[in-house]
């Protein structure tokens, strides 16, 4: 599994609702993608994707599968990308989630500290997914959760989900 996410600043006006509404349905088939989230805060585009694997990932990207869209558009963003280290689904998982949380930390404890952590909230009644990555680079932990309600937890970042294609989801562990 990989996680993947790039962040887009919005022009003043820009109907995003729209835009995710006539395009996201492109995703909901889209081979090697486990789930995209498309994401928003602010004035902020920011999709969260958990890939089952690298070929898929890199047709997006820039192999015409979509990508060359949002460069078209926007420009090309730096787009973050982290291993995957787990991917666990919640009671939640049939209903569509309107929240998403990221979370980013320190990997000093170690990797079963965070899986027990990934665990424990896997169980919370309004989690649709939940799943760590790891930047071996930076020695960073995301861990990326879907809600169907908004979360009480502490985390860094809140988004809005506007809609998640999960053509295999049932592949991402």
């Amino acid at each position: 599994m990989y996680a993947m996410q790039y962040e887009i600043d919005l022009p003043d006006g820009y109907d995003i609702e729209h835009r995710v509404a006539t395009r996201g349905h492109r995703t909901d088939a889209f081979p090697g993608l486990g789930l995209k989230a498309y994401l928003v805060r602010d004035n902020r585009y920011a999709p969260f994707y958990l890939w089952t694997d690298t070929a898929g990932m890199s047709r997006f990207l820039w192999g015409g599968g979509g990508f060359d869209g949002i460069v078209q558009d926007f420009g090309r963003p730096p787009v973050l990308h982290w291993t995957g280290a787990s991917c666990l689904p919640g009671p939640a998982r049939a209903s569509a989630p309107e929240f998403a949380t990221k979370r980013v930390g320190r990997f000093s404890e170690g990797i079963d500290r965070e899986l027990a952590e990934l665990a424990r909230l896997s169980l919370n009644p309004a989690v649709h997914t939940t799943a760590l990555a790891i930047d071996p680079r930076r020695w960073e932990t995301v861990r990326f959760t879907l809600w169907t309600t908004a979360p009480a937890e502490d985390t860094d970042v809140q988004y809005r989900v506007l809609h998640l294609s999960r053509p295999n989801i049932d592949q991402l562990n």
